[in-house]
């Protein structure tokens, strides 16, 4: 089957199941099919590009199921003119199909090699608005501002303090916390003035985040 078509087919499955789920958003939906995800994953995982399969990265790392990934950038609810601060940057690809509604994305990863592949893969795709850098993300991120919205993808054994002050009021953090030794459930804060209110969202596949850089990758 041409790759063209392939592309067409699993991008038409995906939208029937996104729907199917209550996912309707026609700018986030939009964005998704803009951004080509066959050029996100590694050549040897082409034909699942499109599925709900978890994928093997670089350094140990992996890309979520598609479906899961559009399900947590629903949660978000990106609006244009918004920033927005990645912390697991993987493949790119949900950097990418973010920048494609909101003005700026920073995204950051403790992997060089993650960072760099995903700088060529935003490159390839002439997406601009999206700044990449290999940074400690269980530090924050110094130097860059306040955000609209942060989206963790490594988890936490519990509410961590040191996103708070990054979060604008009226902004959003979604992240993943560890709830036992085997199960992960992602979690979204809402801030207003001083307050942010909790809300459990659904269970995740991420691994508990490791600080500082790493030595060699």
């Amino acid at each position: 089957m041409p790759q063209r078509v392939a592309v067409q087919e699993g991008m038409a499955s995906l939208l029937l199941r996104l729907r199917a789920e209550g996912i309707a958003s026609a700018a986030l939906l939009n964005a998704v099919e803009q951004t080509p995800r066959s050029e996100f994953v590694l050549s040897q995982f082409q034909a699942d590009a499109y599925s709900s399969r978890t994928l093997p990265l670089d350094c140990g790392a992996f890309m979520e199921g598609l479906d899961f990934a559009v399900r947590l950038l629903n949660a978000l609810n990106l609006k244009p003119g918004q920033r927005v601060l990645e912390v697991g940057t993987g493949s790119g690809f949900t950097a990418a199909v973010m920048a494609r509604i909101v003005d700026r994305v920073v995204t950051i990863d403790r992997y060089r090699t993650l960072v760099t592949g995903a700088q060529k893969n935003l490159d390839r795709l002439g997406i601009r608005n999206v700044v990449a850098r290999h940074a400690d993300g269980s530090a924050g991120l110094l130097g860059e501002g306040t955000f609209d919205r942060i989206l963790v993808t490594a988890a936490f054994d519990s509410l961590p303090r040191v996103y708070s002050e990054h979060i604008v009021s009226g902004g959003m953090l979604i992240l993943p916390i560890m709830l036992s030794e085997t199960t992960c459930r992602m979690v979204r804060l809402s801030r207003t003035g001083s307050r942010f209110d909790r809300e459990d969202l659904f269970e995740a596949p991420y691994l508990p985040i490791v600080p500082k850089l790493a030595a060699f990758l």
